[in-house]
């Protein structure tokens, strides 16, 4: 469904990801783990589109479609949403009207009403996108827009930061519905990858498979919560060390 080769990109002519390669299967959810400043971010970015982040190697395959040169507005339309981790305030603009659009042609106001109760955001449909809103209401403001959209790969970027313990298990239900845990593997239509820099996440969503990012370069890959021991053990400093053990065994 997704795959990932040789991706490299680069912001104002700097070069963040060096050679990605990684490929997601329908049904599965995947996690990526890193330090700040790793990258994590601009790989989503890169998978959705956003014209800042410049593909110079490599190319995006999603459903048997390269969409390396595709721009970000197409990608949604085949199918690729993503959770930002600090979502824009967007004045003007009412959060119903947004899930309303999300839902196109399937939107009516019954359809919206079940999905804000669903997320606990009845009573914010009619002010602006995100303005004024809590942590935890932004994550779930964000995940109500997507199950509108119902997207095929769902991209999250640090779903759990700045969301209180109240919010968090209630996140992690959107987020499980979204992805169609509820169905046997070979029954979903969607695939997800998350960003996690703590793990926590990992408490309330299974995930199938995790990496680790160090430097624009993913060092791993492996049991997600055999990862996340070694990492609260030992540290990314761990990580470290084993691609420069990598590298010196290439040599």
């Amino acid at each position: 469904m997704l795959e990932l080769k040789g991706l490299s990109a680069t912001i104002e002519d700097k070069e963040i990801l060096h050679d990605i390669n990684l490929t997601i299967g329908q049904g599965e959810t995947h996690v990526l783990f890193g330090p700040n400043g790793s990258g994590k971010t601009t790989l989503l970015m890169a998978i959705m589109g956003f014209p800042r982040y410049q593909i110079t190697r490599g190319s995006i395959i999603f459903k048997g479609k390269d969409i390396t040169s595709t721009p970000l507005d197409e990608r949604a339309r085949l199918g690729i949403g993503m959770s930002f981790q600090r979502p824009p305030v967007v004045r003007g603009v009412k959060t119903q009207d947004m899930v309303s659009a999300s839902l196109g042609d399937r939107g009516d106001e019954a359809t919206i009403t079940t999905l804000a109760e669903r997320a606990n955001m009845t009573d914010l449909l009619d002010r602006d996108i995100n303005y004024g809103f809590s942590g935890g209401e932004i994550k779930r403001s964000e995940l109500m827009q997507l199950q509108a959209q119902r997207p095929e790969l769902t991209l999250l970027d640090e779903p759990e930061s700045g969301v209180d313990l109240v919010n968090i298990a209630l996140i992690g239900e959107l987020i499980n519905e979204l992805l169609e845990k509820g169905c046997h593997i070979r029954e979903r239509r969607c695939m997800g990858l998350i960003i996690t820099h703590t793990g926590h996440i990992l408490n309330y969503v299974n995930a199938r498979t995790g990496y680790v990012m160090v430097n624009g370069r993913i060092s791993c890959g492996g049991d997600p919560h055999e990862i996340l021991a070694t990492i609260k053990e030992k540290g990314y400093e761990e990580c470290v060390r084993c691609i420069l053990r990598g590298v010196e065994w290439l040599r």
